[in-house]
């Protein structure tokens, strides 16, 4: 552990050193970031997840840096050029670019106008000319005269271009153009010759302008695609005139000599040949790396809280995959998930109102199973015939008084899963229209344990998802799924694979034991008992056993987020109080706890306030699951339509997608409204992920109807 980083990683992340050290060493040591969050607080000073990751993040790049420091180092001593300066500038670089940039002067470069210039023997000439002796083209230029240089003019150009080279090298000179060229540039757009954008996507790129500093991350990244796409050319510019008065005074000064003019010549070939075009890729780079961060961090952001949509408890429902050509699928789930029955309707096509016979005979479909199985919701896939689904139901359930609730849920993602050998090995003898109805009624009843299945990336909360940084995207959207995971916790008895995958300390090769291990014994009875499982050592136990709950077992602490390295502690706080342990969870523990005093059992144990809280906690309310706390969804019995709406109408819906210019809500239209970040509040927004979150209640008013494209305009301001 270097002391060194810890002090420079505390100083940037306003962490205490003893709160790095105590992480870095509690993760060297094959400790989980779910784990230290929860079961550390007192360690690391109360950090939550995000902090934890932040500080691994930012020590891992440290490391990396000073690596890199200490080889660059090397490999300029290997060529006899390292001095004091060089040192003292790498050891200064706070990013690995400035220590690139210190190292491009060194490097093996590939082959450039200076390169063949310099084996035209002219690097002396070069220095001879940067010298700014006062003597002639002729008098410098005539030693160097050959076979291959047979011109003054053509001695005197390719030592420019040696000369053109080291201006543009100099870290000094790149890292204040870069700054000036960031600060003062623009970023263009043009409609590409003979391109076609049918739908107008990207029309506002078409002549586009604005000032680097001013590029939204949303429309960096549109007008990235929109050049992939070869629908717009895609360019940065900025006034040179700055920038070669720089060069000019710190490469000649106020110096006075016969070659001034060609000099001025050299800097603006290094400008235009040579930093332009790289500064530019730079700044591109710079641009597209921050709005991808930008993009993945809001992406994981809506994705945590769609993974942490209440469950829709001790309800049996109806999953309904809608479709036209193949008929809708139905699947009747009891209130723990279990498939009840497979059901079809349309299978001649989805007619609907226009053939009564058609009608009629889906109506006693439905209703033969609503009544069967004693269905209350019934959650319809919002694909292809969503809204026309949408309206049968409801036309269903007031026809004939049911008492049935409906609601739309995404069907992101679902064909994926449907399609997977997951899938296939859950329902091996469902169709793919079969396996989605399940998905999309689970979803419904328990979306974290049923969005595990899918690959994040196909969930579909983010914003061009596809133009984001892969590599960084899967690490950022696993880090969330295992953050909800973990913090939810898992019924062990009833865990999927694809659930376990995501909990602190397991693997693959222990998931798969416990698996056997289940199915085997049927199921486990306590925490203590996992540590039969072969492969299960201390650390997966000490690591893995917090988040596992085990529920209706023999030992009440099991169901709770108590650890157990805790349950002797907490056996001896419930024996001062006299209280019985099967209590927990209920009030008579509520009123006993009430008794105890906090500082007394904190210092006769040596615990920490956030240790005798959490115990405290757990045992009032047993089972601790945050999605208890958040509003439940809103479930429908009528359709609404766009010609329902009038300008000022207040609504109640569902925001579905928060995004950086505004967020989506679910209004009970085909398509979703938006509520532009303009709308949300009458004071200043910097995003409006600070008003609101994906899978939020809210109501909005009607401020804008676009009836020929389906728009509709949403603001949470009433209008009075």
């Amino acid at each position: 552990m270097n002391d060194k980083i810890i002090s420079k990683v505390s100083g940037k992340l306003s962490f205490k050193d003893f709160q790095i050290k105590n992480v870095v060493q509690l993760l060297s040591e094959g400790a989980t970031i779910p784990f230290i969050a929860r079961y550390r607080k007192e360690v690391t000073g109360n950090l939550n997840e995000e902090e934890l990751r932040s500080i691994e993040t930012e020590y891992n790049y440290a490391v990396n840096l000073d690596l890199r420091k200490e080889d660059v180092k090397r490999l300029i001593d290997e060529k006899g050029m390292l001095t004091e300066e060089i040192i003292n500038a790498i050891n200064e670089a706070e990013k690995l670019s400035e220590v690139e940039d210190i190292y491009l002067p060194f490097k093996e470069k590939r082959k450039t106008k200076g390169t063949e210039a310099i084996k035209l023997g002219l690097e002396p000439l070069a220095k001879l000319i940067m010298s700014f002796p006062n003597k002639s083209a002729e008098e410098l230029a005539t030693p160097f005269l050959t076979d291959q240089v047979k011109t003054i003019d053509d001695a005197i150009m390719n030592a420019g271009y040696i000369i053109a080279d080291w201006i543009s090298d100099k870290p000094k000179y790149r890292k204040w153009c870069r700054h000036h060229y960031f600060y003062n540039g623009l970023v263009k757009g043009k409609l590409k010759k003979g391109a076609v954008d049918a739908n107008k996507v990207y029309e506002i790129y078409y002549d586009f302008e604005a000032k680097i500093t001013d590029m939204k991350p949303h429309r960096t990244l549109a007008i990235t695609r929109a050049e992939k796409e070869k629908i717009v050319t895609y360019s940065l510019s900025v006034d040179a005139t700055k920038i070669i008065d720089y060069l000019s005074k710190e490469v000649m000064g106020e110096k006075k000599f016969p070659l001034k003019d060609k000099v001025l010549e050299f800097i603006l070939d290094a400008w235009k040949r040579l930093m332009e075009p790289s500064l530019e890729r730079d700044i591109k780079a710079e641009l597209y790396d921050k709005a991808s961060a930008f993009g993945i961090e809001e992406f994981g952001n809506n994705l945590e809280h769609l993974l942490l949509t209440p469950p829709i408890k001790e309800s049996v429902v109806m999953g309904f995959d809608p479709a036209f050509r193949t008929g809708c699928k139905l699947a009747i789930l009891s209130a723990f998930g279990e498939v009840l029955e497979i059901g079809v309707i349309y299978n001649k096509g989805l007619v609907l109102i226009n053939d009564k016979k058609e009608v009629e005979m889906a109506e006693k479909i439905m209703l033969a199973l609503i009544e069967k199985h004693h269905v209350k919701i019934i959650a319809i896939g919002n694909g292809t015939a969503s809204r026309e689904s949408e309206m049968f139901v409801s036309n269903l359930i007031k026809k004939y008084k049911l008492d049935v609730k409906f609601v739309i849920v995404s069907e992101a993602g679902a064909s994926v899963y449907s399609a997977s050998p997951l899938a296939k090995s859950e329902f091996p003898d469902y169709s793919v229209e079969q396996r989605s109805a399940v998905s999309i009624g689970r979803r419904l009843q328990d979306s974290l344990s049923e969005l595990v299945k899918i690959d994040p990336k196909s969930i579909g909360v983010g914003l061009y998802q596809h133009d984001l940084k892969a590599k960084e995207l899967d690490e950022e959207l696993g880090f969330v799924v295992s953050k909800v995971v973990n913090k939810v916790g898992v019924n062990l008895n009833n865990a999927s694979e694809s659930i376990l995958s995501y909990v602190s300390g397991l693997n693959k090769k222990i998931i798969k034991k416990i698996l056997e291990y289940k199915k085997k014994k049927g199921i486990i009875a306590t925490r203590e008992e996992l540590k039969n499982i072969a492969g299960m050592d201390a650390l997966t136990f000490e690591q893995a056993a917090g988040f596992l709950r085990i529920v209706n077992g023999s030992n009440p602490l099991d169901k709770t987020n108590i650890h157990p390295e805790d349950y002797a502690l907490v056996e001896k706080i419930l024996l001062d109080a006299s209280i019985d342990i099967h209590d927990v969870g209920t009030t008579k523990m509520e009123n006993a706890l009430g008794s105890l005093h906090k500082k007394d059992i904190i210092v006769k144990y040596s615990i920490s306030e956030e240790k005798f809280d959490m115990i405290v906690n757990n045992l009032i309310h047993g089972v601790i699951d945050p999605r208890d706390e958040i509003k439940q969804m809103i479930l429908r019995s009528d359709v609404l339509s766009i010609d329902d709406l009038e300008l000022g109408m207040s609504l109640e819906g569902t925001v579905r997608n928060v995004t950086s210019f505004g967020a989506f809500v679910d209004i009970g239209l085909h398509d979703d409204g938006l509520v532009h970040i303009s709308k949300m509040s009458k004071s200043f927004v910097k995003h409006p992920s600070e008003i609101l979150k994906v899978g939020d209640i809210v109501t909005v008013y009607i401020c804008g109807i676009e009836k020929e494209k389906g728009r509709v305009n949403l603001s949470l301001i009433e209008e009075v």
